[in-house]
């Protein structure tokens, strides 16, 4: 197959390991792998024990049974474990997507998540917008319903989203179920951020609500784990999970036998570690807000409810684009400027999930004075 170049990715090996200040991570602060065993009774001598052989495809079954817990109404047969998200997403939308089908993709999205559908011959692909009100951004499901065809296989959305922050509430998600069902579509449900919510409103997984539902989940975002690389598939549709497996034959086979033991410590303490994040992430929203309340007339600040990212808005008479180049040139913070997601607009994302958030934050307004933006 021949597919589009991934954009953020490209634009991340350029700069993520180069630019000093990281303002723009969509990720929460890890740890070491000290830190996350001395969590679990005697899990580093387990952990230096670990055999170094293959694992099993579908994945570790404790470590299944585990990923199961975060869900009501599933078992450790719905689940399938990955290297990682993005190959859960690769997956399943070349498993799924043929010719003459059309998709539907939430939009901003995380690229893969629509690009594959660009790539099938014949494959339709329309995009449903979340759009900024003004103050907020939001999402109109009487649109959702007019782009539906009778050849609509896969209904791909992002909750909570990258790069908005955009979060469905409970009754949204139960809306969105059932208009997949009563269409008898598929959905594919990047969850990611999922145990983030901000707002006190605990989301349900939207696996657990419809049967035709693939749920994503991963330690990276969430959890701060990202060089795990441990993801995964939760679903009841097991006819689609034995599809996806066999191509997963063709790509990791199996996961990290080291990664996969960690995961499972992880997990039997995800809700320190999720509470951990959250307090990272309020901690830098207090800051962040004290400083966008500085310059109200440099940007739009947007909310968010769940998640460590946000997209707000650029004020200031300069194309989005070479306003994000000109902060990592002059003063290495690095943002990401809305024209990655082929998005217009003036808008970029900015992360709060990492602890040097404050450090970046305080750098990012030497650039503003520097450079004369600021009054």
């Amino acid at each position: 197959m021949k597919i589009n170049d991934f954009r953020l990715e490209c634009y991340f090996e350029k700069y993520e390991f180069t630019a000093p200040y990281l303002l723009t991570q969509s990720d929460c602060e890890s740890m070491t792998t000290k830190e996350l065993l001395s969590l679990e009774p005697g899990a580093e001598e387990a952990y230096l024990n670990q055999w170094l052989g293959y694992t099993e495809t579908w994945g570790d079954p404790e470590l299944r049974e585990k990923i199961a817990l975060l869900y009501k109404n599933m078992t450790a047969e719905d689940v399938l474990v990955f290297h990682g998200a993005q190959e859960a997403i690769f997956g399943y939308m070349n498993v799924m997507l043929n010719e003459g089908d059309h998709m539907i993709a939430m939009y901003p999205n995380y690229q893969s998540a629509y690009e594959i559908a660009k790539s099938v011959p014949n494959c339709e692909l329309s995009l449903w917008h979340i759009r900024d009100d003004g103050t907020k951004w939001v999402v109109d499901f009487d649109e959702l319903e007019a782009l539906i065809k009778p050849n609509t296989k896969i209904i791909a959305i992002n909750s909570p989203n990258n790069p908005t922050g955009y979060t469905f509430t409970n009754e949204e998600i139960k809306k969105l179920c059932e208009i997949c069902r009563k269409h008898d579509i598929y959905l594919f449900s990047d969850e990611v951020y999922k145990g983030l919510e901000l707002d006190g409103d605990k989301r349900d997984w939207m696996a657990d609500h419809y049967e035709k539902c693939a749920s994503l989940g991963v330690m990276s975002k969430a959890y701060g784990l990202a060089g795990l690389r441990v993801g995964w598939l939760v679903s009841k549709d097991h006819e689609t999970l034995k599809k996806v497996v066999k191509f997963k034959h063709y790509m990791s086979i199996c996961d990290s036998a080291p990664a996969e033991f960690l995961a499972k410590v992880a997990l039997k303490h995800s809700d320190e570690l999720l509470e951990r994040s959250k307090n990272i992430i309020r901690n830098n929203m207090k800051i962040a807000d004290e400083f966008f309340d500085r310059y109200p007339y440099l940007f739009e600040k947007k909310p968010i409810t769940c998640g460590p990212v946000a997209y707000h808005k650029l004020l200031v008479d300069m194309p989005v684009k070479e306003f994000c180049q000109l902060a990592v040139d002059r003063k290495g913070v690095l943002l990401l400027p809305s024209y990655i997601y082929e998005m217009d607009g003036q808008y970029f994302r900015m992360g709060y999930g990492r602890k040097n958030m404050p450090e970046s934050l305080a750098k990012f307004e030497e650039f503003l004075i520097e450079e004369k933006f600021a009054r």
